[in-house]
């Protein structure tokens, strides 16, 4: 309906007195002053902005405290069947993982300053912590300079978990990602744990993180589209002074300003690089 079939209705349907009012004002020889344009709010600045140069510094993987990214995951003890090999299109990878999974979970992760925590004397001042497993009961504590952002160690969410309370310090930090992060990059980072504390039992150990970045492309979310990600592998090899040495590998995609936006995780002792059956998958998105 035209509005100027509305407004004579609109009249009509005032009440008495407001009629009463309107037929007994005689003109108005006063004139509103003109109104201004409406003036549009400067926007807030972004703290990153991608620039697609195919390389990831130590600025555009800083982390963003009290935000949180959203994930959707697969449950627990269920495996999945996947490809972390690329489709080529015209010279350019495109990793799809867009196709939802009706049994998914929805998981969050914030980075939060570590002054508070229970554990937070046993690490640096200027740590910062995220969740480590997707159920929360674990947190990594990490450090971010210039020249790598690196984990620090382990700890129980809570003191005093019904599992046993988990504290571990890495003597050496574990550069995870080393900048700038760009195809090509490989190296290896060890960390020795001692006097630590894994469920309640005193612990001793060494773990060594061999990484790899050896792609970049597009990746393809259900809820988004990274038109440019860098694939990075890690082999995780855990050696306890008590107990079997375990190896456990990981592929994810790094995309600048956002992070981790995707993470497979094999099954332990996997001998494939390319496994193709994930013990977890995480994906960025809505929830």
């Amino acid at each position: 309906m035209r509005i100027s079939t509305i407004l004579p209705l609109a009249l009509f349907a005032l009440p008495p007195a407001a009629a009463l009012l309107l037929g007994g004002c005689g003109d108005n020889l006063t004139q509103p002053d003109p109104k201004k344009a409406y003036v549009t709010a400067d926007p807030t600045p972004l703290t990153c902005v991608p620039n697609l140069d195919g390389k990831i510094d130590s600025a555009e993987l800083a982390p963003s405290f009290d935000t949180p990214a959203r994930f959707v995951v697969s449950p627990a003890g269920r495996e999945r069947p996947i490809s972390v090999l690329p489709r080529v299109d015209g010279g350019k990878n495109i990793w799809d993982f867009s196709v939802d999974a009706a049994d998914e979970q929805a998981a969050t992760f914030t980075a939060q300053p570590i002054k508070g925590h229970w554990y937070e004397a046993s690490f640096p001042a200027n740590a910062f912590v995220v969740a480590f497993d997707a159920g929360g009961t674990t947190e990594a504590i990490y450090s971010h300079d210039q020249n790598a952002l690196s984990l620090l160690g382990l700890a129980s969410k809570v003191e005093a978990p019904a599992e046993g309370k988990t504290l571990l310090v890495y003597s050496t930090p574990i550069s995870l990602y080393k900048f700038p992060l760009a195809p090509g990059a490989t190296y290896t980072s060890i960390g020795e744990s001692k006097n630590a504390t894994l469920r309640g039992l005193p612990y001793a150990g060494k773990d060594t993180y061999e990484v790899k970045v050896d792609a970049a492309g597009e990746v393809d979310l259900p809820d988004l589209i990274f038109q440019q990600a860098l694939r990075v592998r890690i082999k995780v090899t855990v050696e306890p002074a008590a107990g079997a040495v375990t190896t456990q590998r990981q592929v994810q995609f790094i995309s600048e300003c956002f992070g981790e936006i995707t993470r497979f995780t094999s099954k332990n002792n996997e001998p494939n690089e390319d496994f193709t059956q994930a013990a977890e998958v995480r994906r960025f998105g809505l929830l």
